[in-house]
């Protein structure tokens, strides 16, 4: 059985966000920001291509209801990281044996992206004309102390759909109860649809978001066994 110690898990944590923060120190300047203006339009331009450049449409759909938009705006900001880190400290709680394996999915998914946010800065949707920023109704993500604390320009993948799939295969696989296992299996498509209505994140962002967690994941179970 694997041995439970808080000062590792307290180490992995802070060592794979210095990982993640040191990127950002790499990439979050002038030519930083050029190159993530241009990837963005790229994304744009691939998801036309393909047909599935919906994210404007979606927005716009949500903009005539403030008060949904509005808990969007805040589990955008809070949710995430809240569900993520509360969910794995209730397994850890518990002594639960899937802990270590989703614990290290997670930090596997937020790793495993640090090397396109270095290769492929890309501005979020919320950055380009044809967009509106809502959550700046709630906090301002591009100034002051909250943007030092992330990457502005790190959409590509989505960490917040990476953290959602290891979060809702952790619900619905070591949740006790029915409702909280059936709530792991909707909580990465609801994560999903907020990214996009408040243009945090494109579709294919979400994609490889999700697609980055499936991996990690599959990773995590092949070095447990």
């Amino acid at each position: 059985m694997r041995r439970f110690s808080g000062r590792r898990e307290v180490a992995i944590g802070l060592g794979a966000y210095a990982a993640y923060l040191g990127v950002r120190a790499l990439v979050v300047n002038a030519r930083g920001r050029e190159r993530a203006a241009r990837n963005a339009r790229r994304v744009c331009d691939l998801e036309e291509r393909l047909g599935i450049h919906v994210e404007p449409r979606v927005q716009a759909l949500l903009l005539r209801r403030p008060r949904l938009l509005a808990v969007l705006n805040v589990s955008y900001v809070t949710l995430n990281v809240v569900l993520t880190v509360g969910w794995l400290a209730l397994l850890y709680r518990r002594r639960d044996p899937s802990f270590h394996r989703l614990r290290r999915a997670a930090a596997l998914s937020l790793l495993g992206a640090c090397p396109v946010f270095l290769l492929f800065p890309c501005d979020p949707p919320r950055a380009l004309d044809h967009f509106v920023d809502t959550v700046s109704e709630l906090v301002d993500l591009d100034s002051g102390l909250v943007v030092r604390l992330y990457n502005p320009i790190a959409a590509m993948p989505s960490i917040h759909l990476a953290f959602a799939v290891v979060t809702g295969v952790g619900m619905a696989q070591t949740a006790r109860s029915p409702i909280v296992r059936a709530l792991g299996v909707v909580y990465p498509p609801a994560v999903f649809g907020t990214v996009v209505a408040t243009a945090n994140h494109y579709i294919l962002d979400g994609i490889a978001g999700s697609a980055l967690a499936a991996v990690a994941l599959r990773i995590s179970r092949a070095l447990e066994r």
